[in-house]
């Protein structure tokens, strides 16, 4: 069994914060939702790795009433700890908020929290 997706929501018109998060922040790219789902609203976004092959998938829907995600979370891995860096950094840029707090908290890994554009949490890690 392998993860295909996580999905996370968004509220509606939520669709452009998302963006701004998922491909400019993070750098994955948006991929278009099959025509029998794109009436619904919301955005999809794959990481690919060197290879071409999907590693990350992230769904975004919309959802009315929406309430962020505050615990619940999808976790994503860069290669390396600059790479963990440049995305925090790049996120920051981006006028989203870093939280290093827990970077040393996870054996094996260095990470941050974030929250995307909606408000839900997302965290980022790296090998140590």
């Amino acid at each position: 069994m392998r993860l295909h997706h996580v999905q996370v929501a968004c509220p509606p018109g939520g669709e452009d914060a998302a963006r701004a998060f998922y491909a400019a922040g993070l750098g994955l790219t948006e991929v278009a939702k099959p025509p029998e789902l794109a009436g619904r609203g919301g955005c999809w976004f794959r990481g690919v790795d060197h290879g071409g092959a999907v590693v990350a998938e992230i769904h975004v829907g919309v959802e009315d009433p929406f309430a962020p995600a505050r615990k619940a979370h999808p976790a994503l891995v860069v290669d390396d700890v600059a790479a963990l860096d440049e995305t925090a950094d790049r996120l920051e840029a981006a006028g989203f908020a870093v939280d290093r707090s827990e970077r040393e908290s996870f054996a094996g890994y260095l990470r941050f929290h974030t929250r995307d554009g909606a408000g839900n949490r997302v965290e980022v890690l790296a090998p140590a």
